[in-house]
């Protein structure tokens, strides 16, 4: 038996692991498999291949894919739709940084700084 500390990553949990097939995606998204190709084609989402060699994939992926289609039923084109999800995950990564960046600066400042 396995320690428990050394216990293989349960898969379920993991955000990333490409569990869904392109039609289960579809259907989750309400979609069609050509929009996910579509947004493949616009380099909005990259899906893994199984061994196969069927498009497969993660939570992360179909939530990016459901804010890139309520963009599109809004009336925003594919592309433009595509552009604006990558620059709002962009702009979120970039806060996530700076909060952590702050924390440190704080964290660091509180060591540094003389006892009152």
């Amino acid at each position: 038996m396995l320690p428990a500390d050394s216990r293989p990553v349960d898969n379920l949990d993991d955000d990333d692991y490409p569990a869904y097939t392109m039609g289960r995606a579809a259907e989750m998204l309400g979609t069609t498999p050509a929009f996910l190709r579509a947004l493949g084609e616009h380099r909005l989402i990259t899906p893994l291949r199984s061994e196969g060699g069927h498009r497969r994939y993660s939570r992360y992926q179909l939530r990016i894919a459901a804010r890139a289609r309520e963009l599109v039923d809004q009336g925003t084109p594919i592309e433009a739709a595509c552009r604006i999800v990558i620059l709002e995950d962009q702009l979120e990564e970039a806060r996530r940084i700076n909060e952590e960046l702050r924390t440190q600066g704080r964290e660091s400042q509180s060591k540094t700084s003389p006892d009152r």
